[in-house]
């Protein structure tokens, strides 16, 4: 048994090539052989956002806080909050983040392929965002 107590791994800053605006990642698990899952808290002040991408066998968020915006490609904005379970299946483009007016955190868990679990894309414009053309 393994117990990773509060605040025992540091918080990153998400990086700029993959979000927009102020993100912060809380480490929760990493997978140990031959388990494949990973997990983390990822908070996402108001108007914060990931880039486009996949992830090679899918992702599942789980809302905690707030309220969120997640999109895949070619399919509308849609709304996600606290309590709701989010699948992303494997190699679907999608984003999520915050609304513009609140903020977000959610739980994501994904499986590490090779050491893979994301492939980031080109960035969510602000059109995109709000809701216009992909």
């Amino acid at each position: 048994m393994d117990i990773k107590r509060t605040g025992s791994q540091p918080s990153t800053k998400g990086l700029t090539d993959y979000f927009t605006g102020s993100v912060r990642i809380d480490p929760l698990f990493q997978a140990n052989d031959p388990a494949r899952a990973v997990g983390a808290s990822v908070t996402f002040e108001p108007g914060s956002r990931t880039a486009w991408h996949t992830h090679p066998l899918g992702q599942i968020l789980i809302v905690t806080t707030g309220c969120g915006l997640a999109q895949r490609w070619d399919g509308p904005v849609e709304e996600i909050r606290p309590g709701d379970v989010v699948w992303i299946p494997p190699s679907e483009k999608h984003w999520h983040g915050a609304t513009s007016t609140t903020d977000m955190t959610h739980i994501a868990i994904q499986e590490q392929i090779d050491g893979k679990t994301v492939d980031w894309m080109e960035k969510v414009s602000d059109e995109q965002y709000q809701g216009g053309s992909r």
